[in-house]
């Protein structure tokens, strides 16, 4: 069984009133403690303050990121992934930017606003002696840049699928109806787990604004590959009052894997 979770916790120096960080990082960390995930693929984490916050609360796991970089302000934002030491053991990891030369650091393409980072690991379940792939991003708001990194991220999923299972999280900031979802979940190898147990596609935003948009936009999700079995999948609307977690809810799902369902490498 692996407990998964994406999570965008909103970037820390935001000038949100009453959602400022200091007034609710605690339910940011509350909400990953109450699912208690095995890996957690989280959006919008800076490396400074935020990110200290987080790993000296977080000790138990393994953290992950690349600051996306590029200067200014935005340079230290991560899409770090979080793991738990005495679950996974770390085969490899890296990371790569949504544009058309992946491998500089710092490098936007396709009109893109910001520099934007996916990050991945691949990781052995000591207890079942399988290993896997976690991916985990977050693309830019610009259409013509989401639609440019969802066939980034299509073509590397497809590699990765064929030698090991893969999980793909992030923040997408595109909707289920997008071209740049039916890219990654019609031509990667991957399916929507909450759509697995939610087929009639209702009730499945994610991006709520602090409460003040009138229609969730279904923007986070989990993808995987057919080598899991979805066990359940949730959407976590925890608030107090008029304060939340972040402007985004997290998604949280059980997987299992299939039985004696390995792909040998090729």
């Amino acid at each position: 069984m692996l407990k998964l979770m994406t999570f965008n916790i909103r970037y820390g120096t935001a000038m949100d009133g009453k959602n400022h960080w200091v007034s609710r990082k605690h339910l940011v960390l509350e909400r990953i403690k109450a699912f208690d995930p095995d890996i957690l693929g989280m959006q919008e984490c800076r490396d400074d303050f935020q990110g200290e916050f987080i790993r000296n609360n977080l000790r138990e796991y393994a953290f992950y990121g690349i600051r996306r970089g590029n200067g200014g302000d935005t340079a230290l934002e991560m899409t770090p992934i979080l793991f738990k030491r005495s679950i996974f053991k770390l085969s490899q990891k890296g990371c790569f930017w949504l544009s058309e030369t992946p491998q500089v650091s710092g490098s936007q393409s396709w009109g893109g606003v910001f520099p934007r980072t996916a990050i991945w690991v691949q990781l052995v379940h000591q207890k079942s002696g399988r290993e896997f792939i976690f991916i985990n991003t977050h693309f830019d708001y610009k259409p013509s840049a989401i639609n440019g990194s969802a066939r980034l991220v299509q073509q590397w999923a497809m590699q990765a699928v064929k030698n090991y299972p893969t999980i793909l999280t992030g923040d997408f900031n595109a909707t289920k109806s997008s071209s740049a979802y039916k890219q990654l979940t019609m031509g990667a190898g991957l399916t929507d787990i909450y759509r697995q147990i939610y087929s009639n596609n209702n009730d499945e935003g994610t991006f709520h604004g602090f409460g003040k948009v009138d229609e969730l936009a279904p923007i986070d999700w989990i993808l995987a590959s057919n080598q899991f079995e979805v066990v359940s999948a949730e959407i976590d609307r925890h608030h107090e009052c008029d304060r939340y977690p972040s402007d985004h809810f997290p998604v949280i799902a059980l997987l299992n894997w299939k039985q004696e369902e390995k792909i040998s490498n090729l």
